[in-house]
């Protein structure tokens, strides 16, 4: 966080966050052969990515924002792109 003197003479506050995530890969069932509970973890990855993939390609639609369409990002689709929201740049 840094505080300046503004050009009207008033405080001006810049804040930074950095957002480190590890984003594991793809799981793949039949190559892992993961059964139970790393079977249900690998299927929650995935699911986790499609939703990243879903809101990064809303975030992108560069067409419909052209034609001032609204466009829904999807950030409840998953924990990760919920916690990704600002980083991501939603509201």
């Amino acid at each position: 966080q840094q505080t300046t003197r503004g050009s009207e003479g008033d405080d001006v506050t810049t804040t930074s966050r950095f957002t480190f995530v590890d984003l594991a890969g793809s799981e793949r069932l039949k190559k892992t052969g993961a059964e139970g509970e790393r079977a249900r973890e690998g299927i929650k990855i995935n699911e986790g990515l499609l939703a990243l993939g879903n809101v990064i390609n809303a975030l992108a639609d560069e067409g419909r924002l052209a034609r001032g369409e609204k466009v829904h990002v999807p950030y409840r689709q998953s924990k990760l792109t919920r916690l990704l929201q600002d980083a991501l740049g939603g509201n």
